[in-house]
């Protein structure tokens, strides 16, 4: 489906022997699996945002500790790879919402 087409581009670029990229796909997968039944079920973007949460929370939780241990592997303090894994992983979660937005409205 168009929707994952985005989605399914991120997973192309991410290496599978390294953490970050086995992280980046599963949490990818995870985000654009749960668009479709929420659009059948014309579920409100709150409570899609919601689903994301939950039904992703292990995948999320993966990915941001293998981009948090690469960048202090890389020099950064824990705030600076903080941030920049929570940076991440709301990209994520921004695209694919705004993509929920998008397909469900009407027309």
């Amino acid at each position: 489906m168009i929707v994952a087409a985005s989605f399914m581009m991120m997973l192309a670029a991410a290496p599978s022997a390294d953490p970050v990229g086995t992280g980046r796909r599963d949490f990818s997968k995870c985000l654009s699996a749960q668009m479709q039944p929420a659009l059948d079920k014309k579920m409100p973007l709150g409570d899609f945002v919601s689903t994301l949460k939950q039904t992703c929370a292990t995948q999320q939780s993966a990915f941001r500790a293998a981009i948090i241990a690469q960048d202090k592997a890389d020099g950064m303090s824990d705030a600076e790879a903080s941030a920049d894994a929570d940076d991440q992983v709301a990209e994520y979660v921004d695209k694919i919402t705004s993509e929920y937005e998008e397909n469900s409205q009407p027309g």
